[in-house]
């Protein structure tokens, strides 16, 4: 064996119980569109080295930068390498990097250049024949969405799209898939008339998080709580998205988007899928979809959308002993500005496991602090046994499954109080990955990437879902452009009163993480 060579066997940061990303990528390629961005500099070329750090990429596979800066193969690994200094998971191996560069490469160019994607076939066919790529390459596009047309369109007229026997081409999209159903559905057609639909990967990559594939452990590998997973004992389900911070230097993106389309299309109707969806017949892609799908088709909105949704702009004040400004007086934002920062929606499943089960969404930015969690209420039990005053401070059981940070599990339950009398409170029992496991978890772009170059696509959302998202957000979005300025509120809180008087009216209110 060379110094270099990386294998399973060879690599330090594997061992034999690491079951978590065991799967070995075959002979290929991973071309990025889109390579001086800061997607690419910190998650993709950082999760490509820790993938090739595990012993999970094949000794051969290249990665290929394509941009309009007038970089050769060696300024174009410097800046790899120095993406990967800075952001990647795990420890520098010289060894691995050595290897790793070897099949690093880049080609200059702008999307409307024929002669740009005629360099880049040139430049595959090479690594075909240096590195024995063997025809398999997938290409990233992160990119805007607008330049998607185009750069497909490009890829099949030079024939970089062609699949032969034996070979495959993937792409790979990044979200927003369109800005409503109708872009989307344009999207879509313009994508899969060039590829196969098993050849297009599009990127959620909130499901490659560990936490959000353990909404699947946590319901069919236990019998502790299917059994109570529905309308009989729950509820209601809050599936909030908060962040503390401002759109900053993504105002000139961010406006005209919002925090619906931005985050509760995509994330939080995912999220509301693999929680509310029925078991499925195995996790293969198929069986995966087929079952969110199904979710996804039976969610209603409520009649009244002025009283069913909310939505707000944060304004400016202090923040953490920070003056901050307001989302109106960000730098590049139009002050007449409409596009929400802030956005509820009060959801129902019309299935016979969650019919009454309201399902309460939230997205926000300058909230009170940065988390993403699913909470599951219960149904308060009977208290005839107790006094009332000894059940004051009960409240409802609940299941939290805190996707970020301090990734886990809560659960909420009451206890007697120490002492003479029957006084029952609220404790908790809390599972967290850092403390239970010892190895740590894959960043969700380490986990995607490979998924893509195995073509394992349980975790990327197909057209269907896309499109059934958009079913359901689009009314939303209609009935909000018809209202005036969004309802400000204070930086640092959790979000307009709005908000608050959407739970009120049900008799319940927001979680306070």
């Amino acid at each position: 064996m060379s110094p270099v060579e990386i294998t399973p066997e060879f690599n330090p940061l594997r061992s034999s119980s690491d079951y978590r990303l065991n799967r070995i990528a075959g002979p290929s390629s991973l071309v990025i569109f889109g390579v001086t961005g800061d997607l690419s500099r910190k998650k993709l070329m950082p999760a490509v080295y820790d993938l090739a750090n595990r012993g999970l990429l094949p000794p051969g596979f290249a990665l290929v930068g394509f941009a309009r800066r007038d970089w050769d193969d060696e300024d174009f690994s410097q800046v790899v390498h120095d993406s990967v200094k800075q952001y990647a998971r795990t420890e520098f191996n010289e060894d691995v990097w050595a290897q790793l560069s070897e099949g690093i490469r880049f080609v200059q160019g702008t999307f409307d250049d024929d002669d740009s994607f005629e360099r880049l076939k040139d430049t595959i066919a090479e690594l075909d024949r240096e590195r024995g790529t063997m025809g398999n390459h997938a290409f990233y596009l992160s990119i805007p969405p607008k330049a998607f047309p185009q750069v497909v369109g490009q890829l099949r007229r030079s024939g970089l799209a062609e699949q032969k026997d034996g070979q495959w081409r993937r792409v790979v999209i990044e979200k927003p898939f369109g800005s409503d159903l109708k872009t989307a559905r344009e999207l879509n057609d313009v994508v899969e008339s060039v590829f196969p639909p098993d050849s297009v990967f599009r990127i959620d990559h909130y499901l490659g998080k560990e936490t959000v594939q353990n909404i699947l452990a946590l319901r069919f590998a236990n019998q502790l709580y299917e059994p109570i997973w529905n309308s009989n004992n729950v509820d209601h389900v809050q599936i909030t998205m908060a962040e503390d911070i401002g759109v900053g230097g993504r105002a000139g993106y961010y406006d005209g988007i919002g925090a619906a389309r931005d985050v509760i299309q995509n994330h939080l109707l995912q999220l509301l899928a693999l929680t509310a969806m029925e078991e499925p017949i195995s996790f293969d892609a198929a069986d995966l979809r087929t079952e969110k799908e199904k979710v996804l088709a039976s969610v209603r909105l409520p009649d009244n959308l002025a009283t069913g949704t909310a939505r707000g702009q944060y304004a400016g004040g202090w923040q953490g002993g920070e003056k901050v400004l307001g989302f109106l007086e960000e730098d590049g934002m139009d002050p007449e500005s409409l596009t929400e920062t802030y956005a509820a929606l009060r959801l129902t499943i019309e299935t016979r496991r969650w019919s009454g089960v309201p399902f309460y969404l939230r997205a926000g930015k300058r909230l009170g602090r940065r988390v993403t969690e699913i909470a599951v209420v219960f149904k308060r039990a009977p208290q005839h046994l107790f006094a009332k005053e000894n059940t004051a401070a009960l409240g409802s059981n609940a299941l939290v499954i805190r996707v970020q940070p301090d990734e886990g599990v809560t659960i909420r339950f009451g206890s007697k109080v120490p002492g003479v009398g029957m006084q029952v409170r609220d404790v908790t029992m809390d599972f967290g990955y850092g403390h239970a496991f010892t190895e740590a978890s894959p960043e969700a772009y380490e986990r995607l990437i490979l998924d893509v170059l195995l073509g394992d696509p349980p975790l990327f959302p197909r057209h269907e879902e896309v499109e059934l998202s958009w079913k359901i957000l689009d009314p939303v979005e209609k009935f909000w452009s018809e209202q005036g300025q969004p309802e400000q509120y204070r930086p640092g809180t959790w979000g307009p009163s709005s908000a608050d008087e959407l739970l009120a009216r049900d008799g319940r209110q927001w979680r306070r993480p």
